[in-house]
């Protein structure tokens, strides 16, 4: 049941470290923003899906830009630019 483990030729212990001597992950969250036309942004979000790196319910509903804001750059062909957003939480070590 319990194991003994003997001090190697150096007088040290084989224990194995804690666990808490490892820097413990810490999460993170970052913001993806996603600007373009409905059917661009329905594409992205399947490929990222595919990937498996964020499923295609998490993302907020499309909103559409103002014509007059930076974003509108990226209009599609029907002059109407949409955006989307997804909150994800990373572990970072």
């Amino acid at each position: 049941m319990f194991e003994y483990l003997e001090p190697d030729a150096s007088g040290a212990s084989n224990i194995p470290p804690s666990p808490s001597a490892r820097p413990q992950p810490r999460p993170e969250r970052v913001r993806h923003l996603l600007y373009g036309s409905l059917a661009g942004i329905d594409r992205t979000i399947k490929i990222l899906h595919a990937y498996g790196y964020a499923d295609p319910n998490d993302w907020s509903d499309p909103i559409p830009v103002p014509p007059n804001s930076g974003a509108a750059s990226a209009a599609s062909p029907d002059g109407m630019t949409w955006m989307v957003i997804l909150t994800k939480t990373l572990l970072i070590e």
